[in-house]
């Protein structure tokens, strides 16, 4: 499935929204951060529903912001808005990260001077 036959293709702009404020108000939010912040935020999200209760979520600053945005953005679509289902939204949220690993590899703020201009 590409982006253009995803029902859920809002959830993407709903997350990087919320990135965007975390860099925007975070200036020593890192893409390397990021990355770590949504991998903590998958993980963050499953324990909401009752899995990953062993596995540890990071309690960094520099992360919070992000991994709480998530867990809210799926806690008001999971299983409430188009049949979006968990694992569909943490594919989404580690489809997110594959931009922002790219976009690491050019500077450390990189991912958000990709998106910033594409989001309000």
């Amino acid at each position: 499935m590409d982006f253009a036959d995803d029902k859920h293709l809002d959830v993407y702009q709903n997350i990087e929204f919320g990135l965007k404020q975390q860099y925007e108000t975070n200036s020593r939010l890192t893409d390397s951060l990021c990355i770590l912040a949504l991998d903590n935020a998958k993980i963050a999200i499953k324990q909401q529903f009752g899995y990953a209760r062993n596995e540890r979520v990071s309690s960094d600053e520099n992360v919070q912001g992000i991994i709480d945005w998530c867990v809210s953005v799926g806690l008001e679509r999971i299983d409430k808005v188009n049949d979006l289902s968990l694992k569909e939204y943490v594919s989404r949220i580690e489809k997110i990260k594959g931009p922002v690993i790219l976009h690491a590899g050019d500077g450390s703020r990189s991912y958000y001077h990709f998106i910033k201009n594409f989001l309000p």
